[in-house]
């Protein structure tokens, strides 16, 4: 081969690795600002549940005794002070918080009661986004030539956001046992 049949080769060899590390890079930048907008999504959603709790704890006629409204009303407002780092701890204390209120469920008024359901269904679809967006950042940060050139530059590693987001409230209360006429105990013999 001569050396234009090798500096062809390895011009378009050039070409081929810039188009595969740049839409790599890009592809990384996007995946970043995903993670972020869904990182905003995801605090909307936990500011949104914690108002719903807050509003619950001072409402006068809520059908709480009066420590359970304070500590609810506690814990709602330091969910709505802290940012997204600090934020695990408190919001484990939340779902606590929900699932304790299902003893209450018959007490509490019924709008209320859907309100702090659903914020606290879009808690749980928000986080679900935002850990599959830090999922597949984290997959694609750990691949060879990202991690070799460096592609994803001084942005750090982004974090799963794990917290207890079951809430005993969403579920419908349990039916009694009703014993049936019809079916008679057996006998031992």
């Amino acid at each position: 081969m001569s050396s234009i049949g090798w500096l062809i080769v390895a011009v378009v060899l050039a070409v081929l690795i810039t188009v595969w590390v740049t839409s790599t890079l890009t592809r990384l930048d996007r995946l970043h600002a995903r993670v972020d907008a869904a990182q905003a999504a995801l605090d909307a959603q936990l500011v949104r549940r914690a108002a719903a709790l807050l509003h619950l704890a001072e409402m006068p006629s809520n059908g709480l005794p009066a420590e359970v409204s304070h500590d609810l009303a506690e814990a709602a407002r330091h969910a709505m002070e802290l940012g997204i780092p600090d934020r695990a701890a408190i919001e484990n204390r939340i779902a606590r918080s929900i699932s304790e209120l299902a003893a209450y469920r018959e007490r509490l008024p019924a709008e209320v009661v859907e309100e702090v359901s659903e914020a606290a269904n879009r808690v749980l679809i928000a986080r679900r986004f935002f850990n599959n967006a830090v999922r597949d950042t984290r997959t694609l940060r750990a691949r060879r030539m990202p991690r070799l050139l460096r592609l994803a530059g001084h942005r750090e590693l982004p974090q799963y956001f794990d917290i207890d987001d079951s809430s005993l409230l969403n579920e419908p209360p349990l039916p009694q046992a009703a014993e049936s006429p019809n079916i008679q105990p057996r006998s031992t013999t």
